[in-house]
């Protein structure tokens, strides 16, 4: 997986220094030019400026050198970050939270006669992005990224809400509505999570093993052996009885069927015994 991101920090940091260098340009220009560049943001709902939609995160305030500042560092580090960690679709995803930003607060803004101007919509696009994605993918570099986005920039979702007037609230909502949106839209493209054996097997079409019953079988394995040395522990304890065999030749019977055949003694009878020794003692 290690394809997917970007190999050299360095192609990550060009996109960020590019459109960084153009802010900049634009807000010295402010001072040197004498045409208004607050012209070239967005008023909702009117046609002459809807080329706003693209040029609007370029232009800052000349009057208020807080607002270039405070959104340069955000967005330098954010869009490094994705065009580090989404290497495939980086460019598809800043491309397209630009337009939707713009577009969404063109389409849905109140018009109250205020240009809306900034790149505090991308800030809002990109960190978005980079959480909802790294959440949705269950993978966990991209895990640890969603959290180092909420770690620095969470108190960000307090700027979607009204409540200031000079701030573009719809422009923050815009932002973070396309980031989030773009990352369910790509979610199976980019880094993915490494599968697992048993999901690439479950894909195939191939059963798993049966683990548990596997188990079983040699834990009934192992009784029957252990059963079996018991026995034979037994057996060589018990007292070996020996059987001899005589064999005597079949022709040997025919001719002298007496012969090697032993005699039979009967056995005294004690009952006998006592009557004849009552019989002599009678006699006498």
């Amino acid at each position: 997986m290690q394809k997917d991101f970007e190999p050299h920090l360095r192609n990550a940091l060009f996109p960020a220094f590019i459109v960084l260098f153009l802010m900049w340009f634009f807000y010295w220009s402010d001072f040197v030019f004498q045409y208004d560049f607050h012209q070239l943001g967005v008023l909702p709902k009117t046609w002459s400026h809807i080329w706003g939609i693209f040029t609007m995160p370029l232009i800052h305030s000349h009057q208020d050198f807080k607002h270039i500042l405070n959104n340069s560092i955000p967005f330098f580090l954010l869009t490094t970050l994705l065009f580090y960690s989404y290497r495939k679709i980086a460019l598809k995803v800043f491309v397209f939270s630009w337009i939707m930003t713009g577009l969404g607060v063109w389409l849905f803004a109140k018009n109250n006669g205020a240009v809306h101007i900034g790149m505090s919509g991308m800030i809002y696009a990109l960190a978005g992005f980079l959480f909802t994605s790294g959440v949705i993918r269950q993978y966990l570099p991209l895990q640890a990224l969603s959290m180092f986005i909420i770690f620095m920039y969470g108190s960000l979702i307090w700027g979607i809400f009204p409540t200031n007037q000079h701030i573009s609230w719809e422009g923050h909502l815009s932002g973070l509505v396309s980031g989030v949106f773009l990352a369910f839209i790509w979610k199976q493209k980019g880094p993915q999570r490494p599968k697992y054996q048993y999901e690439i097997e479950k894909e195939m079409g191939i059963e798993p093993p049966d683990l548990e019953g596997m188990y079983w079988e040699r834990v009934r394995e192992l009784e029957a052996l252990e059963q079996m040395k018991a026995e034979a522990e037994v057996q060589e304890q018990q007292p070996v009885q020996q059987i001899i065999y005589h064999y005597v030749p079949k022709e040997s019977l025919k001719t002298n069927p007496l012969q090697d055949v032993p005699e039979i003694q009967p056995e005294p009878n004690p009952d006998s015994n006592n009557l004849n020794s009552q019989k002599e003692n009678e006699a006498q």
